[in-house]
């Protein structure tokens, strides 16, 4: 009885937190255009537009193959002698920049004057074959340079066009972008469609109904396809608690869906469609060679070497003006690990571990507590009703993929697991990393 009472009071604690980093937001009839992000859409549908590419003109020309349990993982940590890639392009780490961008209404030029309500920062190191991607939440509030004030970070683009979008994200964290890459939100319900439907585990039943903003959501929770419009309705859902943060978690979930459908052989059928889509709504600085090039390298790029992470911070309303307010030191952090790639050289400390199931996986937590205890983890377990999505969750700056890849060895369970690094320990349970198992 003692111990069901603490899991409860657990859990209203936790949705006590949550609670403090909702982000509630009037609506507006420009609902559609202030909600759409498309973070994983846009990666997935670039990824489609430079793999059709090269499988259709470039292949031959340009082909590339693509004890104590702490001591053990810092010995694995620190090996030297890592594994070189051939890669087709320069060796230095490189900053991709993916926008999406909405609507403006007008039917002649599709880019002016638009807002950029997908963020990411793409980081990518052809040494370690791995990458890594920030997203920046679009109510960032930064001061936009060329004296454009104090605004959202979603405003730059429609003030000052990509230019605008470089310079403030340089002046603001200190970032050089090598290439940009920006897609227009109607390429996302277009190429889904062309794709034949995204496959995903909708974790809750989704309703919401935008006349003005002709935004219909109607789902079910449990395994689906998505066609083009309903993977628009589930990218644009916020009425979860989370707001922007949940919306942000959704497009990751689905950017692995999307790159895993990028595999299937279907995939070369649909070249000319997603062809004709790619050069009307998506806009580049990058030449076509450059594309094939970074086409071959993402799609030889191991799922278990793809790192995420969210800008922190908490949710400020200034009048009828809701800001994402940034916390200085842990954006400062999430920036060193993903852009500069430090790392912290292990001296064998023990990492606490968490677990958070929903009830059904009650005896897949237990036998997974029992195995990290074994490997002399301590372990704290939560059980929480409502669960999306199981993944692997870094909240201390010292729990790196290396640490996933070398726990993987341990557990193959945790084998294909996202990894998400999230230092405000959004889902922590008083420990470095937290486990999630969720119903899907």
């Amino acid at each position: 009885m003692k111990m069901a009472n603490q899991n409860e009071n657990q859990e209203e604690e936790y949705k006590a937190f949550l609670k403090n980093i909702r982000e509630e937001k009037e609506e507006t009839s420009n609902f559609a255009k202030l909600l759409f992000t498309i973070v994983l859409a846009v990666l997935c549908a670039v990824i489609v537009c430079v793999t059709v590419v090269e499988n259709s003109f470039l292949m031959d020309k340009f082909n590339t193959d693509s004890s104590d349990t702490a001591s053990s993982f810092a010995k694995f940590y620190n090996r030297k002698g890592h594994k070189n890639f051939d890669v087709p392009f320069s060796p230095r780490r490189q900053n991709i920049l993916l926008l999406g961008v909405d609507s403006n209404g007008s039917s002649t030029d599709i880019w002016n004057g638009t807002r950029s309500d997908t963020i990411i920062i793409v980081n990518i190191d052809p040494k370690t074959h791995s990458i890594n991607a920030i997203s920046i939440p679009r109510d960032s509030k930064v001061y936009l340079p060329d004296n454009k004030g104090i605004q959202k970070i979603n405003s730059a683009h429609a003030l000052g066009g990509i230019d605008l979008v470089k310079k403030t994200l340089k002046e603001t964290f200190g970032i050089k972008i090598d290439k940009y890459i920006i897609v227009h939100d109607e390429a996302v319900e277009k190429i889904v469609d062309a794709l034949g439907g995204i496959p995903i585990y909708v974790e809750k039943p989704m309703r919401y109904h935008d006349y003005a903003g002709k935004l219909h959501i109607d789902l079910n929770k449990g395994n689906t396809v998505l066609n083009g419009k309903q993977a628009v309705g589930y990218l644009r859902y916020r009425k979860d608690g989370l707001g922007d943060i949940g919306r942000t978690q959704r497009q990751q979930w689905f950017m692995r869906s999307l790159f895993e459908k990028l595999h299937s052989p279907q995939v070369i059928t649909k070249i000319p469609e997603v062809l004709n889509i790619c050069n009307t709504y998506i806009k580049t600085d990058m030449s076509f060679y450059e594309l094939s090039q970074y086409a071959a390298f993402a799609r030889s790029v191991d799922e278990n070497k793809i790192e995420i992470a969210t800008l922190p911070g908490a949710p400020n309303q200034r009048g009828y003006i809701s800001y994402w307010i940034l916390d200085p030191q842990k954006t400062q952090e999430v920036i060193n690990r993903m852009i500069y790639r430090e790392k912290p050289k292990l001296d064998g400390t023990k990492f606490k571990a968490g677990i958070m199931y929903s009830p059904r996986k009650d005896a897949e937590a237990q036998a997974m507590k029992e195995k990290l205890n074994e490997l002399g983890f301590e372990v704290n377990m939560l059980k929480i009703t409502h669960l999306s999505h199981t993944r692997f969750v870094a909240n201390k700056n010292d729990v790196t993929v290396d640490f996933l890849n070398w726990l993987q060895k341990k557990m193959p369970e945790l084998n294909n697991m996202q990894f998400i690094y999230d230092p405000t320990e959004t889902f922590s349970v008083g420990s470095d990393f937290t486990i999630i198992l969720a119903d899907e």
